[in-house]
């Protein structure tokens, strides 16, 4: 069924895990897989500038239908195959919204938690960091970290995301909670995150969809002292 699907991604980058889990959870794992390497800048290759001028991954080709953006090709896929696989998006319009509104809320996370004190070390040369951008950038990732700890907090023991099912809430935020743990960083003072992380990281699209450069290497110890 998927054999006219193409995935273009990058192993590692958040937004590509997201399509990656989608397509597990929809049973459609026998996509054709087109892996890119950063480094060599493949993503601005023609063959992708082709069918995504930003240039950018990942980008989806179904048949004739051309879906770039993460978040929209995980709408299309639970469109497409609603009656198929895991269910992503509940019918109830309340529970919908809640589901939506997180996973769009995901990139919040991302900016703030996963990539802001990240992209401060990698992005600014050592002589150049300041004491004060780096607690600034601390403070608004622990910020973020505890409004998700609450929002955990509040549905109980064993949830995901946007209540007691996997969702596309799940797809969206999870890799940026799995990059933190790569990078180093100690989710023992959010027990509620740290339950969660544990719950989806062995769930079988997870699993299946795991950056493959990740698991040839040691976590990373970026973020373990902040």
């Amino acid at each position: 069924m998927a054999s006219d699907m193409i995935l273009y991604w990058g192993s590692g980058s958040g937004p590509c895990w997201r399509a990656m889990i989608c397509l597990e959870e929809k049973g459609l794992s026998d996509y054709t897989s087109k892996l890119i390497s950063f480094d060599n800048k493949e993503h601005k290759s023609d063959e992708v500038l082709k069918i995504n001028p930003r240039g950018e991954v990942p980008t989806f080709k179904h048949g004739s239908v051309i879906v770039n953006e993460s978040l929209a090709i995980c709408l299309y896929l639970e469109s497409t195959f609603k009656a198929q696989g895991t269910k992503l998006l509940p019918d109830d319009p309340a529970q919908q919204a809640l589901v939506l509104q997180r996973a769009v809320e995901s990139q919040n996370f991302r900016d703030n938690a996963a990539y802001g004190v990240l992209s401060y070390f990698f992005r600014t040369k050592p002589e150049d960091r300041t004491e004060a951008m780096l607690e600034e950038k601390k403070k608004a990732c622990f910020e973020e970290l505890q409004l998700w700890e609450g929002y955990l907090a509040k549905l109980g023991d064993g949830s995901h995301i946007a209540g007691k099912n996997f969702t596309l809430a799940d797809a969206c935020t999870f890799p940026y909670v799995a990059t933190l743990v790569r990078m180093g960083f100690n989710l023992s003072r959010y027990p509620h995150l740290a339950k969660y992380y544990d719950l989806v990281k062995d769930r079988p699209s997870v699993k299946a969809s795991w950056p493959p450069h990740w698991k040839d290497t040691p976590n990373k110890d970026v973020l373990k002292d902040i």
